[in-house]
């Protein structure tokens, strides 16, 4: 069956692994808890935890979601990752970010670079590349970077970890209750991650 397994389609006992690359203060952690969120309120099993270590700002963290249909029986970091998330694609310079992940996957960049002149720092990486200008979606909806928010849609579309709607509803019940008394972040947010999805290639 491992053969046949294509890219957004969960591993072979319905486990998903993510590994997010970020700097301090760019939000990568906190996406990935709130993905882990996401997939637990529409009962899924998750695990959604940073790497151990103080995270300054502007320093390279690493933060990890599992994501089952199942129990998850797994407690280690994720060494052997399904799909990873660069959120600041300076790290390609000095991280190994394909480090582990399965050709049968793909990894995501944040780049405001086109993606021929991304594949030559990905060492030869032979699965899926997929791009996103995250901070141009941000400018058109937030009018600030965070760049969190369209990287959060982008992995849900290539991970197909879960439907579209599905996770669009669900994210927008998550912000109601964060931003109450402010609907213009709402609007901006949900703006956000509907352009990720058309953006991300």
């Amino acid at each position: 069956m491992g053969s046949n397994h294509r890219t957004g389609e969960m591993s072979m006992n319905g486990l998903t692994e993510i590994r997010w690359h970020g700097r301090g203060g760019q939000g990568a952690k906190t996406a990935a808890l709130l993905l882990a969120d996401v997939a637990f309120s529409i009962g899924k099993h998750v695990q959604g935890f940073p790497e151990y270590g103080p995270e300054r700002m502007g320093a390279p963290i690493t933060a990890y979601d599992r994501i089952s249909d199942t129990d998850i029986r797994v407690h280690s970091n994720i060494y052997d990752p399904d799909f990873v998330v660069v959120v600041d694609d300076t790290l390609l310079h000095s991280v190994d970010v394909t480090k582990g992940l399965k050709k049968e996957g793909a990894i995501l960049i944040n780049t405001e670079k086109d993606k021929e002149e991304i594949l030559p720092l990905l060492k030869g990486y032979e699965g899926e590349v997929h791009v996103i200008n995250a901070r141009k979606v941000c400018m058109e909806t937030l009018g600030k970077y965070f760049p969190n928010t369209p990287m959060l849609a982008a992995i849900v579309k290539i991970s197909k970890v879960m439907e579209k709607e599905v996770f669009l509803k669900e994210m927008e019940s998550s912000l109601k209750h964060k931003f109450a008394k402010k609907p213009e972040v709402l609007e901006g947010n949900m703006r956000a991650l509907q352009l990720a999805f058309e953006e991300v290639h």
